[in-house]
């Protein structure tokens, strides 16, 4: 017995099959997005790396699937990873994204979690009132400071991060497909002329074949 995809239903009028191709195509990327979560337990599960601050071990434009922090072996910082010898993404301890200080609706940042600190070490590094938390501390490969040390523009200095602000933890990138995230409408406007480039030379090859048709039968 032999399974067969089901052709989808041709209408006559051009920009009816036009929609319902757009609309295939947000269909088939909400099932993979529906995929992805059941699979990771967190969302986004993908993120595209916009900076150079893990070079080497992850680069501009890699696309780095994301996990929950406790699935596929559990979350090690980078103190702990040197006792066991795990190396995750050429280096020791987990690679996490996070929310900056708890910042939602910004891009959030991929560095190596270090390790972790209690509320009493962080208030001797000189955190202070609600920053005095428990935490942990993160770094970019490619950076010399500890983004606690770092003090950034839009978010001030960088605190300890929280559990609830860990989005997730690397499991793999694929390289260079970042860049479709990273420049959406251009990607979004490729796929477009791609299905109307795709209708046009299907219009234009049954046009061929029915005007051959024709011929035969005179």
């Amino acid at each position: 017995m032999s399974l067969s995809i089901p052709k989808l239903p041709e209408s006559k009028d051009p920009k009816v099959n036009f929609i319902r191709d757009i609309l295939l195509v947000f269909i088939v990327v909400a099932a993979i997005g529906c995929a992805l979560f059941a699979v990771s337990g967190t969302w986004p599960a993908m993120v595209a790396v916009e900076s150079e601050s893990m070079v080497p071990n992850l680069n501009v434009n890699d696309l780095v699937f994301v996990v929950d922090e406790n699935r596929y072996g559990g979350f090690m910082t980078m103190v702990e990873a040197q006792e066991t010898g795990t190396v995750s993404f050429g280096g020791y301890g987990d690679v996490i994204v996070y929310q900056p200080n708890g910042v939602t609706g910004v891009t959030p940042i991929i560095h190596r979690a270090v390790t972790w600190i209690n509320a009493s070490v962080a208030e001797e590094a000189g955190f202070t009132g609600d920053a005095a938390h428990a935490g942990y501390v993160t770094k970019g490969d490619n950076n010399e400071l500890y983004d606690q040390d770092a003090i950034f523009s839009a978010y001030g200095r960088m605190q300890p991060v929280k559990e609830e602000w860990i989005v997730g933890k690397a499991l793999f990138a694929i390289p260079l497909i970042g860049f479709i995230p990273l420049h959406l409408f251009e990607s979004a406007l490729i796929v477009v002329l791609i299905i109307v480039i795709i209708e046009l030379v299907s219009r234009k090859l049954k046009k061929n074949k029915e005007t051959k048709a024709k011929g035969k039968k005179k």
